[in-house]
């Protein structure tokens, strides 16, 4: 995959850079995954301090730490790099997108696999959180501000914290808007006020009862 590619995938998916001069001076994400795939490449012929070098550099220019051993395949796209951490050990598939604030992290201090693998067509959102050695399967979503920390089966919507599947469908379903992802939490809350109504409900009826009686 060349680097235009990658300039291309921004012009697919984001709406603001008009031209693709301007995707290519402007967009910070597009800059981390240019200069990570330079350290990668550094990274998997034992230049591990130059590739470390262009990691650290890439961190003070974009606001992304993906660091140098991190697999990443074709078409990612980055909205926005600020606060993006990527760990060592994370595998990233095929068109997959994120916004700013996630982070693919560890939760093991041990040298084998210890961050998760990201299948094809994933959508990760804002300040999401995935940790330890998982996967999330492909054509999957994790809404903005979820933490995942067990495998997501393929084809699943995951929201919340701890991050719950909401939706799962065998097939792929069209784009859905990160803010009409399901809210389980909002969906509790819900069902524990209306019991709390119908239970005013009874004691206001036996209340009734009571004084007539």
């Amino acid at each position: 995959m060349s680097w235009k590619d990658d300039v291309n995938t921004v012009l697919e998916r984001d709406p603001a850079p008009r031209s693709f001069s301007e995707a290519l001076m402007f967009s910070q994400g597009l800059h981390a995954i240019l200069l990570h795939r330079i350290s990668h490449n550094l990274y998997m012929r034992g230049q591990y301090k130059l590739a470390r070098l262009i990691n650290y550099w890439s961190r003070v220019l974009t606001g992304a730490d993906i660091h140098p051993g991190c697999q990443v395949g074709k078409g990612f796209f980055i909205d926005h790099a600020t606060g993006v951490v990527i760990g060592e050990t994370t595998i990233i598939g095929d068109n997959v997108s994120m916004f700013q604030g996630v982070t693919l992290g560890g939760v093991s201090t041990s040298k084998g696999k210890r961050h998760p693998t990201i299948e094809d067509n994933v959508v990760i959102g804002a300040d999401a959180t995935v940790l330890g050695d998982i996967t999330i399967g492909q054509n999957s979503k994790i809404g903005a501000g979820s933490v995942v920390v067990k495998d997501v089966p393929p084809n699943s919507t995951v929201v919340g914290i701890p991050g719950k599947v909401v939706k799962k469908d065998g097939e792929r379903k069209v784009e859905v808007p990160q803010e009409n992802l399901p809210d389980p939490l909002l969906d509790r809350l819900n069902l524990i006020c209306a019991s709390l109504e119908r239970l005013e409900q009874r004691v206001e009826a036996l209340e009734e009862r009571i004084k007539k009686s």
